[in-house]
């Protein structure tokens, strides 16, 4: 039997099926599956399932620090990047969870949610003008009136909301999707950041207009019926210790038409003569800021791959 895995705890696997919804576990020691992968089940008794096989995947979005990875979902089109004007937001987390799409080919999309608190508004776009200016797209919403213009964009894609904790991550998705009752919590002021109220993925059909939560539950386990929605617990770190230095650069999508045009074909794009990347930076063509966001990124990869030559 063919499936979706909806939710995902450590060896515990909830996977949407055409028979409704099973308790599933992976046969063997091996449990590295995410929230929308496609599954191959033997059904048991008592709603429960076996996970045979793993169907190939078009994509993987994941973290990693030097010692340390964490699946977060699969088989996406989009990542949804969700930021607020309040509390504040690292544009450091946003180019990271951007970098980890493109590396696998998935679409960035920001959200900036809590537009109708206009003094806020015009600093949260400022931080965002270098990723518009790339071309990523930015919606502006406000989950507590309402979600259609979001609800609309989302409708046929296969995408998860990532972003740190008191973003409105969970608000949204009850906007979009009422029957999902995800938890919600006022915001820390005390810390200027969010309290966790998702302790885990779980992927939600989109139910397109007419159509009940049961039906689309049910067309959930076939990936081409529709589009559906992954929420996924607040981040305050995306570590990319996965990815070597040449992947990183080639992340950063304004750096593409300057790689490998250096000086010196073993460039560090540090301080050495003739590097097209620095000469792009210096005449305006890549901003400062996310200059300093892959320095600081690989940075951290060269750290982590010292304490872990296995990397």
């Amino acid at each position: 039997m063919k499936g979706v895995i909806v939710a995902a705890f450590g060896r515990h696997y909830e996977v949407n099926t055409a028979a409704g919804r099973l308790q599933c576990y992976p046969r063997g020691k091996r449990s590295s599956y995410a929230c929308g992968d496609e599954v191959e089940i033997v059904r048991g008794g008592d709603g429960q399932g076996v996970i045979e096989k793993l169907t190939p995947r078009r994509n993987l979005l994941w973290r990693s620090d030097a010692f340390r990875e964490k699946l977060i979902a699969a088989n996406l089109s989009h990542i949804v990047i969700v930021v607020a004007t309040e509390p504040g937001f690292s544009d450091l987390l946003v180019s990271r969870c951007i970098a980890a799409a493109e590396s696998q080919d998935i679409t960035p999309l920001i959200v900036l949610n809590k537009a109708d608190l206009e003094e806020r508004l015009p600093g949260a776009r400022a931080q965002l003008a270098p990723f518009r200016k790339l071309g990523y797209e930015v919606i502006e919403v406000s989950a507590l009136h309402g979600a259609d213009g979001l609800r609309a964009r989302l409708s046929e894609l296969h995408a998860i909301f990532v972003g740190q904790s008191g973003m409105g991550k969970s608000t949204l998705t009850n906007a979009l999707i009422p029957e999902a009752n995800a938890a919600t919590r006022e915001i820390s002021d005390a810390l200027d950041s969010g309290k966790h109220t998702t302790t885990f993925a779980r992927l939600y059909p989109l139910t397109p207009g007419g159509e009940s939560a049961e039906a689309a539950e049910t067309n959930a386990a076939d990936p081409t019926s529709g589009g559906w929605l992954i929420d996924s617990p607040g981040l305050q770190v995306f570590g990319l210790a996965h990815l070597t230095p040449d992947s990183l650069a080639e992340a950063f999508i304004e750096f593409r038409p300057f790689l490998g045009k250096c000086r010196f074909r073993d460039c560090r794009h540090d301080s050495e003569p003739g590097c097209a990347l620095l000469g792009a930076v210096a005449s305006g063509q890549i901003h400062p800021r996310r200059w300093e966001h892959f320095r600081n990124i690989r940075s951290e990869i060269a750290a982590a791959r010292k304490l872990n030559p296995g990397w």
